[in-house]
C-alpha cells in the first residue's frame, strides 16, 4: 500500500482545519438558521390565518396535534442550526486569536 492511502494515514499526518473552515461552516449554518427561522414564521402565521375545522373531535385533535408537531419542529430546527452557527463562530474566534498550536492532540 501507498502513503497516500487514506486508511493507512494517521491523524496527526492529517492537516488540521483553519480558520476559513470554521468561518465557512458559520455562515452555511447561519444561513440556515435564517431560512428556518423564515420558514417557522411562515408557518405560524399559516396555521393562525388557516384552523382546522373537523366535525369529529378525533380528526379535530389529530389536526391540531399535527401542527403543533410541524411548528415545534421547525422551530427546534431553527435554534440547532443557530446554535450550530453559533459555536462555529467561537471556535473560529479562538482560531484567529490563539493561533496555531503545537500540540499533537
Amino acid at each position: 500500500m501507498s502513503s497516500s492511502d487514506p486508511k493507512t494515514t494517521s491523524p496527526a499526518e492529517q492537516p488540521r482545519k483553519g480558520p476559513l473552515s470554521f468561518l465557512s461552516g458559520a455562515v452555511t449554518a447561519g444561513l440556515l438558521a435564517w431560512l428556518a427561522l423564515g420558514l417557522s414564521r411562515r408557518m405560524v402565521v399559516y396555521f393562525a390565518v388557516h384552523p382546522p375545522h373537523y366535525s369529529s373531535p378525533i380528526a379535530q385533535n389529530i389536526a391540531v396535534s399535527l401542527k403543533t408537531l410541524l411548528v415545534g419542529l421547525s422551530f427546534l430546527a431553527t435554534f440547532s442550526t443557530a446554535f450550530v452557527a453559533l459555536g462555529l463562530t467561537l471556535v473560529f474566534l479562538r482560531s484567529v486569536f490563539t493561533g496555531p498550536s503545537n500540540d499533537p492532540a
